[in-house]
């Protein structure tokens, strides 16, 4: 509940912030990867909010964690159930900044090297998060990339010990958004 306020507070803050460059998605794709000695996990979400402050560089992505899709069901169901636990805590989100958005030019296509740094939230826990990435301005749209890795127990996600050689201690995780201009 908190972190859905904080995110309203900051969409807000954005919307009445005077030149604000936003940018905005609602279909942002997030992919989750994990290769241990016996199997092969991975997972997809279309359902990724994410909102960009091109003046400040201030970020915020919200994942609905129920929306991964799983090639196996039973693997869905477990990572809803037994890991995530996604009724108790159904989002994950990220709030921080791209620190060097000085040298991005959203009014000119190319492609430039970012810095996002930040504080994820899931399965209740935040830590901190910092990645490198890109971001390609392409005819008014911010196409943003980033690959990091996350250690399932900083998150009190735990495994259990019948199934702890099939899942990986860490999870890869890549970002792929295209953010439109907010009118």
């Amino acid at each position: 509940m908190r972190t859905n306020y904080l995110i309203l507070l900051f969409v807000a803050t954005l919307s009445f912030s005077a030149g604000a460059q936003k940018y905005i998605t609602k279909t942002g794709y997030v992919k989750l990867f994990s290769a241990a000695s016996l199997e092969k996990i991975e997972a997809s979400n279309r359902q990724v909010n994410s909102v960009l402050d091109g003046a400040t560089g201030d970020f915020v992505f919200k994942v609905l964690l129920k929306s991964f899709e799983f090639e196996k069901a039973l693997m869905q169901e477990h990572f809803n159930e037994n890991y995530v636990e996604s009724d108790k805590f159904p989002n994950s989100v990220f709030i921080g900044k791209v620190t060097n958005i000085k040298d991005v030019n959203l009014m000119k296509d190319g492609v430039y090297d970012v810095v996002v740094d930040g504080k994820l939230t899931m399965h209740g826990v935040t830590n901190p998060v910092k990645t490198k990435g890109t971001f390609e301005v392409k005819q008014g749209k911010v196409l943003g990339k980033a690959k990091f890795t996350l250690t399932l127990a900083d998150y009190k996600i735990s495994i259990p010990g019948a199934v702890v050689n099939n899942i990986s201690k860490t999870v890869d995780i890549t970002v792929d958004v295209t953010l439109d201009k907010a009118n």
